[in-house]
């Protein structure tokens, strides 16, 4: 049984966390997209399409911590709209040269301040439709567009790197997943959901499984209606 020690970490996301291969096909579940979608967001389709994520195919199934933020953003774009990827390929390698990050779609710098500034005059220049744009001008205001701003409210954010990310559509939702706790499956408090649904599945009731992990109730609520969700998505 999972205890509830593994608390969140604050500190700065160094480039080597950013880099770490974290998942595998399990990203794919987590972002609930088909593992090939992912697949070609990351490595493209050689020779004809190139990747969007990677700056070059790698072949690599594994995907990093960067990847799978940056896959994240993708999702939102795709679940609200059927943007077509090849129209984003020059805006993120455009934002990768400006802002001189290999991964800048998981960089908060673009989403903030002047950096916001600087993706009007981006989207320009790639062309980029308005529909799918990060930041729109809205009388005389900078502000980001509605798939910017979910992608933006559920990564957390150290610095301007991601430290991690809310899995769950639900703003109020307690889950995270974090590539420092629980090789980054999603947590609540730092103990996995699975591990908290897996006690409910096995008998045990709401009041005894939050007193095993020192959680409340709502917590437990979290995961379980999350894991269930997952499993019916599965």
């Amino acid at each position: 049984m999972e205890r509830g020690a593994a608390a969140c970490h604050t500190s700065r996301v160094s480039v080597a966390i950013l880099e770490r291969e974290m998942y595998t096909e399990a990203a794919a579940r987590l972002l609930r997209i088909a593992p090939s979608t992912l697949h070609w967001w990351l490595d493209g389709r050689p020779p004809r399409y190139r990747p969007v994520i990677r700056v070059e195919p790698t072949g690599s199934r594994s995907v990093t911590w960067a990847e799978f933020v940056e896959a994240g953003l993708l999702r939102s774009y795709r679940r609200e709209h059927d943007v077509p990827l090849k129209e984003l390929r020059d805006f993120i390698d455009r934002l990768r040269d400006e802002f001189q990050v290999p991964y800048p779609l998981a960089n908060r710098r673009p989403y903030v301040g002047s950096g916001r500034r600087l993706l009007i005059d981006l989207q320009g220049r790639s062309h980029l439709d308005p529909e799918f744009c990060l930041v729109a001008t809205v009388n005389g205001q900078i502000v980001l567009t509605a798939p910017g701003e979910e992608f933006y409210e559920r990564v957390d954010w150290s610095g301007d790197e991601p430290a991690g990310w809310r899995p769950h559509e639900d703003p109020a939702s307690p889950i995270r997943v974090n590539p420092l706790v629980r090789f980054g499956m999603p947590t609540i408090s730092g103990i996995s959901t699975e591990a908290i649904a897996g006690e409910l599945d096995g008998g045990a009731s709401l009041e005894e499984v939050a007193g095993d992990f020192g959680l409340d109730i709502d917590a437990v609520r979290w995961a379980q209606s999350y894991e269930l969700s997952q499993r019916a998505a599965a």
